[in-house]
């Protein structure tokens, strides 16, 4: 069986981040924003594909934020888009971001196998507990005080489908199931590589036990350091080993004045002011995935990439702070940008061999 991407042999992994999604990261109403229509992610894929980027991760979302442009109204649904994926790439991994509260751990568990068969072991999880009442609302769903106890029952019931070889009864609190069993396996042994995103101590505890890798925001790269400690602490205090990713938006020009006067253009003069604030009062409300500093200090951060850090520069300026990045403990990031296709040939052709001269990646 081949390696799995994230488990690959790189010492700094990247993956492209909510291509699935209009506007991707940024919440900005520029006309070259990126419409995620198929043509254009289809395209974006194969580049990253045969750059040797490790990763595509679709973001989750089955309403908009409101505002001018309704930011995130348009997206596919992920476990679809990464089976898709899998028919047109050969090496890199495709994720499916699934929301636990809308989508049953059976159906999920087969879906997920599908996806890991075609592709023939490069799928991954990426586990959501849910944090945005109104998509809770659009399936009349509570948003629950408890969610994450629920995604541990489900990710129970996951796992035991692809581990036990018979069928078996689950009574829970959340899920009360009769001889539930699942086929095909997955071709990845025991399941496929599990991603979760956390910032809260509830939410990484619940990370420590059911991810192969968190993803986390930081205010600073220096500041990260800590994340990093607190998430592997997490980890081995139950015997688990995990790999911490950042997530990142990025402007690369070819001088810093240029990537510098293109954000202030886009993230502020350009931004949806009113989608802004929207996405920003019910992530701080509800979602406890970002430092509060983050919402105190860093507006243009939202605006520019879902206050994910901003990689705005030269491409040597860009692999810097990567290489910091690295140093400091992260496995890796993911990429955003205001269009996937008019940015991403230049950053693969300028910053991956800068990336490369410093031994994070290969050849």
């Amino acid at each position: 069986m081949r390696v799995h991407p994230l488990r690959g042999a790189n010492r700094f992994k990247l993956g492209l981040f909510s291509t699935n999604a209009d506007g991707g990261l940024a919440i900005t109403k520029v006309p070259e924003r990126w419409p995620a229509t198929w043509e254009g992610i289809a395209a974006s894929a194969r580049l990253a594909d045969e750059a040797g980027l490790e990763f595509i991760l679709p973001i989750a979302r089955w309403k908009g934020f409101g505002g001018e442009i309704n930011s995130r109204e348009t997206s596919l649904e992920t476990l679809t888009f990464a089976a898709a994926l899998s028919g047109i790439t050969r090496r890199i991994a495709v994720f499916a971001t699934v929301h636990v509260p809308m989508v049953h751990p059976v159906f999920a568990a087969k879906a997920l196998a599908t996806i890991d068969q075609a592709s023939a072991g490069r799928a991954g999880l990426n586990i959501v507990c849910g944090w945005n009442p109104a998509e809770f609302d659009l399936f009349g769903l509570p948003l629950i005080d408890d969610r994450y106890d629920q995604g541990l029952e489900w990710v129970e019931i996951v796992n035991r489908i692809y581990t036990e070889p018979a069928p078996f009864d689950f009574h829970g609190r959340f899920y009360d199931l009769k001889a539930v069993s699942g086929k095909p396996l997955p071709v990845q042994h025991p399941r496929p590589v599990t991603l979760n995103a956390a910032f809260s101590p509830v939410g990484r505890d619940f990370a420590a036990r059911t991810a192969d890798f968190l993803f986390t925001t930081f205010l600073d790269i220096e500041s990260g350091r800590a994340h990093v400690a607190d998430m592997q602490a997490r980890g081995r205090a139950l015997g688990r080993e995990i790999g911490v990713f950042t997530t990142c938006h990025i402007v690369c020009r070819p001088t810093q004045v240029e990537a510098c006067d293109y954000y202030e253009h886009y993230a502020v003069t350009m931004a949806d002011t009113d989608s802004v604030d929207i996405h920003m009062r019910a992530k701080a409300t509800n979602a406890a995935s970002h430092d509060p500093e983050t919402f105190r200090l860093h507006r243009k951060r939202f605006a520019g990439g879902a206050g994910t850090y901003p990689l705005v520069g030269t491409p040597r300026h860009i692999a810097d702070e990567m290489i910091r990045m690295s140093e400091a403990g992260f496995a890796g990031t993911t990429l955003s940008f205001v269009n996937f296709c008019d940015e991403l040939p230049y950053f693969l052709a300028e910053v991956l061999p800068l990336l490369r001269e410093a031994g994070l990646r290969g050849a």
